[in-house]
């Protein structure tokens, strides 16, 4: 709820705000509607704590105002202000709720010396903004992919070194062409111009397919030639694409705007613009690995297939011999049918016979009377046998149980395959060819890949 908005409620006695909702709430009203300025004047009470926050006033001949520049901003002023300094600041006007105190946060300090440039700048820039030159539709594409590359800058500097360094390291089949300029100087903005329509008018003749235009850092005089109108209407007007590396990283210019793509540095640019040659060698790569594997993959399969119907194409020959082999294999198979049938009817005779003296009278009552002398002896040793053979077949169980365990099975060499889900694979229903499975053994797993497939024939299962 805003100010305006509780006047209501306290009028009506409802509410009534404390230091701290004011002081708050006016922060907001002031943070809302001044959300940046831009204030020149002279630097009067200026204070550098450990902290490295800087507290100072600016001052004009009627009134003050209280700053803070917070260590992150202070450390990219470059020069070391002091009172009695005439500087522009930029920041955000707020409150510090703790005192009320109405101050400037700023972000950014320069000389006043400077601020015509900067004052001039952002002129430029508000005009040529509202004209469409900055509009992302008007910009054209730039890739990362140019086989032919025009520079324009200094001959002596250090930003040709820098982009051939680059290129050569990520792209060395990337041609650049230099069309020297001066980049700093009263000459420089009309250089620039003239090299930038040299460059669209040979584009046919030498091939080019995008420019960069950049120098390396300086103070905003140095880079004074990249916020000239002329010059940002010849990059708006090329019909080559346009990547501006003007200065540092922090350094912006009218030509960055103006530019079809931004770089913060003109060794940027040249990544920006030029492909990896290893990304090339890594794709290079692996397809030769894809096209190997086809390859192995489709020879595999006809050798397969050759020895299929090689093994098909047998002689008559061949055929009477296996049937031959056949029939004796039958006729041995039927002789030891009729035998092993012979010996089994004479042992059920004599099974039968022998039932038969056993269940004698004569036999059976002298029999029954020792059994019947015999029982309690035998309860006895019964129950002790029994309770030995119940202790032995534990023992037996653990020990079988021990001998089943899956582990135990591993030692024993024997393995466990599973498909992809960890699912144990009995048939091979379970698997189709290209599966990749897991072979667990005693010690450490094997992965593969299915490449074939042979099923047991119903009829030997059922033998």
């Amino acid at each position: 709820m805003t100010l305006f908005e509780r006047e209501a409620d306290v009028e009506a006695g409802r509410a009534v705000y404390s230091v701290s909702e004011v002081n708050r709430l006016a922060r907001e009203l002031i943070e809302g509607g001044f959300p940046g300025a831009v204030v020149e004047g002279e630097i009067t009470g200026l204070k550098q704590y450990r902290s490295g926050h800087w507290y100072f006033s600016l001052q004009d001949r009627d009134a003050q105002l209280r700053c803070v520049m917070f260590r992150g901003n202070n450390m990219s002023v470059g020069f070391r202000p002091a009172d009695g300094d005439q500087v522009i600041a930029r920041g955000s006007l707020t409150i510090y709720e703790a005192r009320g105190d109405f101050q400037l946060k700023v972000t950014a300090l320069e000389k006043s010396g400077s601020g015509e440039l900067r004052r001039a700048f952002e002129l430029l820039k508000t005009r040529l903004q509202a004209e469409g030159l900055f509009e992302q539709e008007a910009k054209k594409p730039v890739g990362n992919r140019f086989r032919h590359i025009g520079v324009i800058t200094s001959l002596s500097g250090a930003v040709l070194r820098d982009i051939v360094s680059v290129l050569r390291r990520r792209f060395p089949a990337t041609r650049i062409t230099l069309i020297p300029t001066a980049v700093q100087g009263e000459a420089a903005p009309a250089e620039i111009c003239r090299a930038i329509e040299t460059a669209n008018a040979l584009r046919g003749k030498l091939g080019l397919e995008a420019l960069i235009v950049g120098r390396g850092g300086g103070s905003p005089e140095d880079l004074q030639a990249f916020n000239e109108e002329n010059v940002a209407r010849a990059i708006f007007a090329s019909e080559l694409p346009v990547t501006s590396a003007v200065g540092h990283e922090t350094d912006f210019s009218i030509a960055d705007f103006v530019a079809d793509q931004r770089a913060p540095t003109p060794s940027a640019a040249a990544e920006l613009m030029s492909p990896s040659q290893e990304e090339y060698f890594a794709r290079l790569r692996s397809d030769l690995g894809k096209l190997h594997n086809r390859m192995a993959h489709v020879l595999h399969r006809q050798q397969e297939r050759l020895r299929l119907i090689a093994g098909r194409c047998r002689g008559p020959a061949r055929r009477l011999e296996d049937h031959a082999q056949t029939l004796d294999e039958l006729g041995r198979r039927m002789e030891r049918a009729q035998g092993n049938l012979l010996a089994r009817k004479r042992q059920n005779l004599d099974m039968r016979r022998q039932a038969l003296q056993h269940c004698s009278p004569a036999l059976v009552i002298p029999r029954l009377r020792a059994g019947l002398e015999e029982l309690p002896r035998r309860l006895h040793r019964s129950m002790r046998s029994r309770l030995e053979r119940q202790g032995a077949l534990l023992a037996e169980l653990r020990r079988t149980l021990h001998s089943t365990s899956p582990l135990q099975t591993l030692a024993r060499g024997y393995s466990i395959t599973m498909d992809e889900s960890a699912k144990v694979i009995r048939s091979v229903d379970d698997v189709t060819q290209g599966s990749r499975i897991t072979t667990r053994l005693a010690k450490g797993q094997i992965e593969s890949t299915v490449s074939g497939l042979e099923k047991e024939p119903e009829s030997k299962l059922e033998s």
